[in-house]
């Protein structure tokens, strides 16, 4: 049982006498297992007190660069200071760099800027690119760890990614429309086996995001007899690509967006009917959607579980936490209409 402390400490921290600790700590045993749990858990509070030490009174200024719809980024930013007081007795500071579309090398200049100014680290959602991955290069060799979140940049020097599995997520949304579809019979014009025919538009903000590339993956992996129609780089912004989508295709029946801007896909749905929409965070435009039950399921996670974890590997990287840096996926929730948030009740005066 390999630890740092005099066998004073732990006998004090454990109410046990030192020869009892010295018994535990080297098998010689004649000791009850309850006594031995208590010493344990003593050196894993003795651990954890050491850790505080560490941290009290130091400030981390960490830099969240994203490109991303604004509905996103502000569920980002309110989960990071839901998630300040978590990190006490640490001492976060944010600065946050937004943007809704842009090109590589926007994030490039900003993350080249934050290499000069200095930060504690960077968590960081950017499409994936040769240019992205050597700026990542360039903030680990300045001593700036990289956490990349919910979209992931595996072959730059990032410390960790933090988010869900897409993979996974994409195959959740699968079997949740697969199921809900049914067997439906195929509209006129539409190709494919009847019972199987009604087709299923997959709408991505931006293909050069991996995250949603391995949504994508996932669920194509997992609906190999449904026909697909994909519309990519809508920026989760501009229907209109969806719009001719549905035009080309009138056998459209179910909706997975990997992305956003789904108020304004359901707008370009007009009078056709959509029996299946699948959609991804919990940002205010869903849970609305989600209460008005015009769309089916949202594939959630939590985000202040994601932004907890990325400071604390921020942290880490600089050694003011114990333990190896390790990228883990999230777990992924299924809100439906029935268990979606609801708004707090009114406040009586």
């Amino acid at each position: 049982m390999p630890h740092p402390y005099p066998i004073r400490d732990i006998a004090r921290q454990a109410g046990v006498s030192e020869a009892t600790v010295d018994r535990v700590l080297n098998d010689r045993g004649g000791v009850r297992p309850s006594t031995v749990n208590d010493i344990r858990q003593a050196i894993a509070d003795l651990d954890q007190q050491r850790s505080q030490l560490r941290l009290a009174g130091r400030v981390f200024m960490i830099d969240i660069v994203m490109q991303t719809p604004d509905r996103f980024s502000s569920a980002v930013k309110t989960a990071l200071e839901q998630e300040l007081p978590s990190l006490r007795p640490a001492v976060v500071r944010s600065r946050f760099d937004f943007r809704e579309t842009g090109y590589a090398g926007d994030i490039v200049a900003t993350l080249d800027a934050i290499a000069r100014r200095g930060s504690r680290g960077v968590i960081l959602k950017a499409p994936e690119a040769p240019e992205v991955n050597a700026a990542v290069l360039r903030l680990s060799e300045a001593g700036i760890p990289v956490v990349t979140l919910v979209s992931d940049l595996p072959f730059s020097k990032r410390v960790a990614y933090v988010g869900m599995d897409n993979r996974s997520a994409g195959a959740t949304a699968a079997y949740l429309v697969n199921e809900w579809l049914g067997e439906i019979p195929a509209s006129p014009g539409s190709p494919g086996s009847p019972g199987r025919g009604s087709r299923i538009l997959v709408a991505l903000s931006r293909s050069v995001f991996r995250g949603e590339e391995e949504r994508e993956m996932g669920f194509r992996a997992t609906l190999r007899e449904r026909a697909l129609v994909v519309v990519p780089d809508t920026d989760g912004l501009d229907a209109t690509p969806v719009a001719a989508a549905l035009d080309a295709h009138p056998g459209i029946r179910a909706v997975y967006s990997a992305g956003g801007g789904n108020t304004a896909i359901l707008d370009a749905f007009g009078e056709r009917e959509c029996r299946v929409f699948v959609a991804h965070d919990l940002d205010a435009d869903n849970v609305a959607l989600l209460r008005a039950v015009r769309i089916s399921a949202v594939l959630h996670h939590d985000l202040g579980q994601d932004m907890r974890r990325a400071c604390h590997v921020i942290m880490q990287a600089h050694r003011a936490l114990p333990g190896g840096i390790l990228s883990w996926p999230s777990s992924i929730q299924v809100v439906t209409p029935f268990n979606a948030p609801q708004p707090p009740p009114p406040e009586h005066r």
